[in-house]
């Protein structure tokens, strides 16, 4: 690492111009025995993308010679994007001419031919893949007379891939295959390749999903060295660990999770003292000490970086003997954890912690569902069944008011979302989707793993040693300022001078909550937001408006916590010297990186099943009416969401009573003729239309909206009016007939 930052830094100088290999090693005064060592961090380097080597095999800084690395993001159409390294730097539009042979995904180095002016983006060309993501595709074979093709699943991978016969491995015509990839395709020719494996026919049950899990390279069975490795882990806790840990399986603790949760990795205990005080304990699965550094759980761990869940499937980051079994605090067995004591006063201020290394029996493996059964609705047999519990429960939910009380005030920013829950039959067809709810039991267990999460996080800060934090920064400026004037012309003013705080968009969401245009408001922030990510600095939280943040809670599915557990019990036991902070710095860089990878992944992948699942269950609702909000407004068309969460769009060409125009400003369409008028958060009725199962989209049809109800509500005034205005038609033809 440090031998990269020298390279990068002497690179950097304004004096350098572009040098071979030769000539840098006789600049850094580099011997045989380093020679290999110097070689190979140049080679690192330039995968990375942070230097590049020209055609005459000298090294240089990308920005120094004009280009930009990134990852490319194409669309279906041919075109694509290039989203820099650099989050600062704006996106470049990249012509499909310009594309020369990049596949979605790959790492990339553009030359910028055009920079943002008039109103047009930047745009630039493809000058060199640094590293290509798509070794393996699948897609679905087809056979033609000499040789077969195979059409990727991934619309955004648009040219069909050329298979040989003797490639075919005996796929079918119609077969779902993975195909290698043997020669890339450049700007003339298609990419080719061999068949690997045929998964099956299309339609065969699971096979969806499971191309979905293919196409995003997620692991589907662990490595038997990992398997065996886990299965020599003894069930039982060691005696020597009783002796060294704080013993604490008289203190009454429980988990609380969803019915369906098997890696219970978190429990709870409440305490009220006679000050009026709360102690309050987090107490978390010790998955250290079993996934110990390097060893091949850890590997594994590492590579996968999170669990992902899949509807009816988890993939999990940890084998089940760990999971499921020596590291979940199931009820009334003893458990190693690593517990944080917050005493905390009335007013949500943690005044003192305690984190140690502790042995637990939780006393009850409570659900959501049963604990807010009690508090919300005292449902009499539960409050029977758990009576020793009760009284925890109701001081769990006083504690939760203060804690969430203090976090609201302080601004952190408060999504309250709508999320459903997809429920499929036994052959995988989904038959319900559904909103799920957050209650009180949910509320409780989040404020409390914030809470702790942030304490551990500052504690560590102040222990000056590397750590994996969580971090969230400040919004997109440029983002920002639309959002502003959006829900200015909606009539809300946004307050602030200089840099923006949490607050003032907290101000907001408070203002619209319970309004029609609350969901299109927070949706719009959202999108205004960056990406929350794993970083070795602690920058702060934006979106929790919180200092320090880390994640500490959930060991089994997350490695960053199973990081930066080992890194406080090392702390808690005096392990850490000037070497090791040195070792742990490269851990922890590596750790950030590639756990905020992986968290990516699985959301793309977890997006994409939910996505596949909804345009499912619509296929089998085409002209059915559905109430729904407009959720989404662009030049192309408006994006309806139905109260269960799935959306639609309604193209514009399916707007045919008028041609509209796009208002960027305040994100509309306008009818030219009519003015009349489509904007997020109203509320529009809709048929479904067709539903494009393989690029996951669901069409709709406007049949009434606010323009029409409107309409259809003067026309129901003035035909209630009818009978006063016939009356007074009759008095004016009486009055005529007197007159005559």
């Amino acid at each position: 690492m440090e031998l990269k930052k020298t390279l990068l830094d002497f690179m950097r100088e304004e004096a350098y111009r572009p040098m071979d290999i030769q000539e840098l090693v006789r600049v850094f005064e580099i011997n045989g025995e380093e020679y290999s060592a110097f070689k190979k961090a140049l080679r690192s380097m330039e995968k990375e993308g942070t230097i590049i080597r020209t055609q005459k095999d000298k090294f240089a800084l990308p920005e120094k010679l004009g280009l930009v690395p990134g990852k490319l993001q194409a669309h279906a159409r041919g075109f694509g994007f290039l989203i820099p390294d650099n989050e600062e730097e704006k996106d470049v539009f990249l012509p499909s001419s310009f594309i020369n042979g990049a596949m979605n995904g790959d790492k990339i180095l553009v030359r910028v031919t055009r920079e943002d002016k008039d109103g047009k983006k930047r745009e630039g060309e493809v000058v060199q893949i640094i590293e290509r993501s798509n070794t393996k595709i699948i897609g679905v074979y087809e056979d033609s007379k000499n040789f077969g093709f195979v059409i990727a699943e991934d619309a955004r991978i648009n040219q069909d891939i050329f298979i040989a016969r003797k490639d075919s491995k005996g796929a079918q015509h119609g077969d779902v295959v993975v195909v290698q990839i043997t020669k890339w395709p450049d700007k003339r020719r298609s990419p080719e390749g061999e068949v690997v494996e045929v998964l099956g026919k299309k339609g065969d049950k699971g096979l969806d999903i499971l191309t979905i899990i293919k196409k995003f390279g997620l692991p589907e069975e662990f490595p038997t060295k990992v398997l065996n490795f886990a299965d020599n882990i003894p069930d039982e806790i060691e005696a020597k660990e009783y002796k060294r840990r704080t013993d604490l399986r008289d203190v009454k603790m429980v988990t609380i999770d969803g019915e369906d949760a098997k890696d219970l990795d978190d429990a709870v205990s409440i305490e009220k003292l006679d000050n009026g005080r709360y102690k309050l304990g987090v107490h978390i699965a010790d998955v250290s000490h079993y996934v110990r550094e390097k060893n091949p759980l850890d590997k594994e761990a590492l590579l996968r970086g999170t669990s992902v869940y899949l509807i009816d499937r988890v993939i999990p980051m940890l084998p089940q003997k760990l999971s499921n079994g020596i590291c979940s605090l199931n009820p009334n067995v003893d458990r190693l954890a690593l517990s944080c004591f917050m005493t905390i006063d009335d007013t949500g201020k943690v005044l003192e912690h305690e984190i140690m290394e502790s042995v637990i029996r939780t006393d009850e493996r409570m659900t959501y569902t049963d604990v807010t059964k009690i508090l919300k609705y005292n449902d009499e047999d539960l409050i029977k069944r758990y009576s020793n519990l009760v009284g925890d429960f109701k001081v769990m939910e006083e504690l939760w008011d203060i804690l969430n009380k203090k976090r609201l005030k302080r601004g952190a920013i408060d999504f309250d979302f709508e999320e459903s829950k997809i429920i499929l039959n036994e052959l995988g067809k989904p038959i319900d989707i559904k909103p799920y709810d957050r209650e009180i039991a949910n509320k409780i267990i989040e404020e409390f793993m914030l809470v702790c999460n942030e304490t551990v996080a500052e504690n560590m800060y102040w222990a000056n040693l590397p750590f994996v934090y969580r971090v969230h920064e400040n919004p997109d400026e440029e983002k920002l300022k639309k959002f502003k004037e959006f829900v200015y012309n909606l009539g809300y003013a946004i307050k602030w001078t200089g840099e923006i705080k949490p607050r003032n968009l907290q101000d907001i969401l408070e203002k619209v909550k319970g309004k029609k245009e609350e969901t299109v408001i927070s949706t719009l922030l959202l999108r205004s937001m960056m990406k929350a990510k794993y970083s070795p600095e602690s920058t702060g939280h934006f979106g929790l408006a919180a200092q320090y943040y880390c994640h500490f809670t959930s060991p089994i599915r997350r490695y960053p916590d199973l990081q930066i557990h080992r890194i406080i019990k090392e702390h808690l036991n005096g392990k850490i010297d000037e070497d090791r902070k040195n070792m742990l710095k490269d851990l922890v860089d590596i750790s950030a990186k590639q756990s905020s990878e992986t968290e990516r992944t699985a959301q793309e992948a977890e997006r994409e099943v939910d996505d596949l699942k909804k345009a499912e269950y619509m296929l089998d609702r085409i002209n059915e009416e559905f109430e729904g909000v407009i959720s989404s407004v662009t030049s192309f068309g408006i994006f309806i969401e139905l109260p269960n969460t799935i959306e639609g769009l309604v193209h514009i060409t399916a707007l045919d009573d008028d041609y509209y125009v796009y208002d960027e400003k305040h994100i509309c369409l306008i009818g030219e003729r009519t003015k009349k008028v489509y904007r997020l958060g109203e509320g529009v009725k809709v048929k479904c239309s067709k539903v494009d199962i393989p690029n996951r989209e669901i069409f709709f049809e406007i049949i009434e909206d606010e323009y029409s109800r409107q309409e259809i509500k003067a026309t129901k005034e003035l035909i209630k009016k009818l009978p006063e205005v016939k009356e007074s038609l009759k008095e004016v033809e009486e009055v005529k007939d007197l007159e005559l």
